[in-house]
């Protein structure tokens, strides 16, 4: 079956009267534009997204019959996980993070990213209180510059720290 858009995310749908049949992906093959998959009850699903930027979230309906449902699930995996105290400290992190080109994932007030013990050694000895736990990696992170653009006004690194600066004002 040839899938070439998302039509829909249960969690804006009913889908109560139908059988659900579950695609799952790792965290990294959501962002995969072109990929082969099968799904729970063995439908063979061709993903085709031609448009630039698309892709799966939680929950997103890729088929719909009158009699069943095709949905994505995004499968849990092993975390590095963070909860700064502080924008600034949330600034900083981010900003670490970024720079050694890794994942990041916002999730409530939690920072999240795909477990790797030199990262998670690194967290650590930086004086930050990483713990190791399973979670489904949602909402990842998209920086609105290039990777290494060091511009004063633009680097997202910036926007947070002026936030964070601004916030730290207003607390005087």
């Amino acid at each position: 079956m040839l899938i070439t858009e998302i039509t829909g995310n249960i969690a804006h749908e009913s889908i109560e009267h139908l059988h659900v049949d579950l695609l799952e992906l790792e965290w990294y093959e959501a962002n995969k534009r072109i990929q082969r998959k099968i799904s729970n009850d063995g439908t063979d699903l061709a993903l085709r997204f031609l448009k630039e930027g698309q892709c799966l979230h939680e929950g997103d309906i890729l088929y719909q019959d009158q009699q069943k449902v095709i949905v994505v699930h995004i499968k849990p995996c092993d975390a590095i996980v963070l909860k700064p105290k502080t924008m600034l400290e949330m600034g900083t992190v981010c900003y670490e993070i970024g720079n050694k080109h890794m994942s990041l994932f916002i999730q409530g007030d939690l920072v999240l990213m795909p477990f790797e013990a030199p990262m998670y050694k690194w967290l650590e000895a930086s004086g930050y209180a990483p713990w190791r736990a399973k979670h489904q990696l949602l909402n990842l992170l998209k920086s609105n510059v290039a990777p290494h653009q060091h511009s004063e006004s633009t680097s997202l690194f910036n926007k947070i720290i002026a936030m964070a600066s601004n916030l730290s004002k207003d607390d005087e």
